[in-house]
């Protein structure tokens, strides 16, 4: 991961601490990076080039989570709507 992203590993440990990154393990409690991972890790090392703080980051990043969850929890109402409307049933 620290050769894909150019970052070293203390950095992408850190980045886990501060609760930025929550990367999958396994069995043997090995860290498992996703592609999503990769993408946030390198975001979150342009934001603090750009003078990011890690706080601020994670507030960001709490933010645009649930702002997808309220829009997930949307779109399952409209569906619920839509089914009671035209009387379609989940089996």
């Amino acid at each position: 991961m620290s050769e894909l992203t150019g970052l070293s590993e203390r950095q992408i440990r850190y980045y886990e601490e501060r609760k930025l990154i929550f990367p999958d393990r396994s069995k043997g409690r090995n860290r498992k990076y996703s592609f999503s991972d990769v993408e946030a890790l390198m975001d979150i090392a342009n934001k603090i080039e750009d003078g990011f703080q890690t706080l601020e980051i994670r507030r960001e990043k709490l933010k645009e989570q649930k702002k997808v969850e309220q829009e997930e929890l949307r779109k399952k109402m409209i569906q619920g709507q839509l089914n009671a409307r035209f009387g379609i049933r989940k089996n």
